[in-house]
């Protein structure tokens, strides 16, 4: 019993430094700067390689994958020493993949060129609404049913929202400009993209969820092959094509990967947090995967909660006692406003996912928190494969 805690508390604390690390190292990229491919100094934008980035660690998941099967495989094969039976082999690489696997891209961007615009917590706080987006999607297209506990919950996640993104533009103290020079549209402009890559995720969570019912696919290995998928799209027809679309990036290009590439080698501090970035994804999952097959969903979902404080923790750590170029600073008008939100937010994922509820109106799932956890896979949205750091 003893060793069963302490095994899960390091998966608790390695979900949360990992998925914590995936936002910091993402945002750190963009907030560098360093010579690009034509010699020019400039800020390192370029959303849709660290997108690469993203499936690189993705794909790393399969490493596991392939291992785990390997050693299934050979107890299976004891097991049958003594019979005529032969052990099927099972298929790793399948196109039913490739339907996630541009969810995943295209959601991913969007919320990368978002984070551009928006600082760390923010961002992390906005990725909330994947609750009410999945919700709604699961009651059209599983045929789910929602008890007044949850819808409740969605209301008040979205309330959070609402006052995270107003608290985010309000906190502007120049006027039309930022402190990092994002203007108020370009801001609003980050955060419509933020929760327009929430419903791409959230779609890409229903289908995932079909695939691992339906075709009974380990979760770790969806993660795999999307991964291994992606690289391939976006090494050989997305990157490319971004490369040729006119935009005001190097080469007059709207995505330059070879400047990306040029930067990470002019400045190792960028080439640290796209690795940082790349191993954290993929061990994430990990953590995430295991924590979920120890304890539940539920777990997972709220320790990603979890996962918004303290990536707005680190980030004024960072900003006011290690280098004040990187993280955020705290406003003191409408910070307050923005911890109102994580609150609401907070508030608004347990009552989702009944930890909490309202006795009044509860649902006939909350009879108890075991009962709950043990329902949850076959009540609720699947909300595994959406909780992946990206």
């Amino acid at each position: 019993m003893a060793n069963f805690k302490l095994y899960t508390a390091i998966l608790v604390a390695g979900m949360l430094i990992t998925g914590s690390l995936n936002t910091l190292t993402k945002k750190a990229q963009n907030q560098s700067t360093a010579r690009g491919i034509y010699g020019e100094k400039a800020k390192f934008n370029h959303p849709w390689f660290q997108t690469l980035l993203m499936f690189y660690g993705e794909a790393i998941c399969l490493i596991v994958y392939e291992w785990q099967r390997r050693k299934a495989r050979k107890e299976r094969e004891n097991q049958i020493q003594d019979t005529d039976a032969e052990p099927q082999p099972e298929r790793v690489l399948t196109g039913i993949f490739v339907v996630p696997t541009i969810c995943d891209l295209i959601g991913t961007t969007l919320s990368g060129i978002g984070l551009l615009y928006v600082p760390a917590s923010v961002w992390q706080m906005l990725r909330g609404a994947i609750i009410i987006f999945a919700g709604i999607l699961s009651v059209i297209f599983l045929k789910r049913k929602m008890y007044a506990t949850n819808w409740i919950g969605m209301g008040v996640v979205m309330a959070g929202l609402a006052t995270v993104g107003l608290s985010s533009v309000l906190s502007d103290k120049n006027g039309s400009t930022s402190d990092d020079g994002v203007s108020h549209g370009e801001m609003i402009l980050g955060i419509v993209l933020i929760l327009l890559a929430q419903l791409v995720s959230a779609s890409q969570m229903i289908v995932e969820e079909i695939f691992i019912k339906k075709h009974n696919v380990p979760p770790i290995q969806v993660v795999g092959m999307e991964g291994c998928f992606g690289v391939l799209f976006m090494s050989l027809l997305v990157l490319p094509v971004c490369y040729f679309i006119p935009g005001d990036g190097p080469h007059d290009s709207y995505e330059n990967s070879l400047d990306a590439i040029s930067q990470m080698w002019n400045n190792p501090a960028i080439l640290g947090f796209g690795l940082a970035y790349l191993f954290s994804i993929a061990f994430y999952n990990y953590f995430g995967l295991s924590v979920t097959k120890s304890l539940s969903a539920v777990h997972r979902t709220l320790i990603d909660a979890c996962r918004t404080m303290l990536v707005w923790a680190i980030d004024l750590l960072i900003h006011y006692c290690i280098v004040s170029s990187y993280g955020e600073a705290f406003d003191m008008t409408y910070g307050f406003v923005q911890i109102g939100g994580f609150v609401l937010l907070m508030l608004g994922t347990l009552l989702y996912n009944e930890i909490i509820y309202i006795k009044c109106i509860a649902s006939p799932r909350t009879s108890g928190f075991e009962e709950i956890s043990a329902d949850f896979e076959g009540s609720q949205p699947l909300l595994d494969g959406s909780l992946r750091a990206n």
